[in-house]
């Protein structure tokens, strides 16, 4: 299935829809920048040339915003992969991004089964590469994480990925009694192992942590929590300090958090909802934390099946959309501009 899906990701070398609706100047623009994915997740801007990485399905890839034009960046992830869900159930295979420097990606896995994926590091170029590389091409790999006593079944699917240029942090579905935030620090110029770092479900009392990001200043980690998938409601956004207690968790009213960003130039911090119970009520949503319990989380734009985000130094937000449930590659990339 895998490779069928390279094909047709290849034979579609720029496509550029129109505007979604936009109803005045004063709202943000929305547009489909890129679509033939299947089911994208993970995103991450490159510094200084603001192309657009993106995870899905079928490997890494690279999106020039100035031509428009997609590339595969890394691919060779294992087939038939994971899949992942409750209701719809989708593919998957790398999950989180985050660039560590301009050349320097991290990528989550979530292709394997639990207790073998892996978190790999790989250089890039600053412009599109000729030939993707492998996935085993990786200048370092983490994990895996075993079955151990902190998690008998192992872990994986390591939706989130942020770092602070000295740890890694990645959130873990392996475990589902203790929702697993795993972090690798840096000693000199190598990176030490996965340790389970900061058990959030025994936290929070809501399960399944998914986008997560490091604070302006590097210190606090800010995690989704995303809940259970046939629940309404119960998404909440925390905080963790350096030592791994909680700071604090916001009751955000939405149904699942998949993505997480901060504005670089307002601080402002906006999350899409997957929606997994209700896909009418899933899309991009700005938040305020003293708004109060379950007021929060404000709709900006509806979107269907939204995944991860992340700006680019200019405060654009590149959203990836699953779109169809039904194994379709129909998944896109949506610019937000104007927020």
């Amino acid at each position: 299935m895998r490779k069928n899906w390279i094909a047709l990701f290849l034979s579609k070398a720029v496509i550029v829809t129109g505007l979604a609706a936009t109803a005045s100047a004063a709202d943000p623009a929305v547009k489909v920048v890129a679509e033939g994915l299947m089911n994208p997740s993970g995103v991450a801007v490159q510094p200084d040339t603001g192309h657009v990485f993106v995870a899905s399905h079928a490997g890494v890839h690279r999106l020039d915003p100035k031509s428009g034009k997609l590339t595969a960046e890394i691919t060779g992830y294992p087939d038939p992969t994971d899949i992942y869900g409750k209701g719809p159930k989708y593919a998957i295979g790398p999950l989180g991004l985050a660039f560590l420097d301009k050349t320097t990606l991290i990528v989550g896995d979530g292709s394997r089964v639990d207790g073998e994926e892996l978190v790999r590091v790989y250089k890039v170029g600053t412009t599109p590469a000729t030939a993707p590389q492998k996935e085993t091409a990786a200048a370092v790999t983490l994990g895996p994480i075993a079955p151990c006593e902190k998690s008998p079944k192992g872990e994986g699917n390591f939706y989130g990925v942020a770092t602070n240029g000295s740890k890694i942090a990645v959130t873990c579905n392996g475990d589902d009694t203790k929702g697993w935030i795993a972090i690798s620090s840096k000693t000199g110029d190598k990176w030490g192992a996965l340790d389970l770092s900061i058990a959030t479900k025994e936290a929070v009392n809501v399960d399944a942590p998914g986008p997560v990001a490091y604070s302006a200043d590097g210190k606090d980690l800010v995690i989704g929590q995303i809940g259970e998938v046939n629940q309404a409601g119960d998404s909440l956004l925390t905080i963790y300090g350096p030592d791994g207690k909680l700071k604090a968790k916001v009751e955000l009213g939405l149904n699942d958090i998949a993505g997480l960003a901060a504005h670089p130039k307002s601080g402002k911090w906006f999350a899409t909802d997957f929606s997994w119970v209700d896909a009418s009520k899933g899309g991009l949503f700005a938040i305020d934390p003293k708004a109060g319990a379950g007021k929060a989380a404000t709709k900006i734009v509806g979107l269907d099946k939204p995944a991860g985000c992340a700006f680019d130094a200019d405060g654009n937000l590149y959203i990836t959309v699953f779109g169809k449930a039904d194994g379709t590659p129909t998944g896109q990339i949506v610019k937000v501009s104007g927020l």
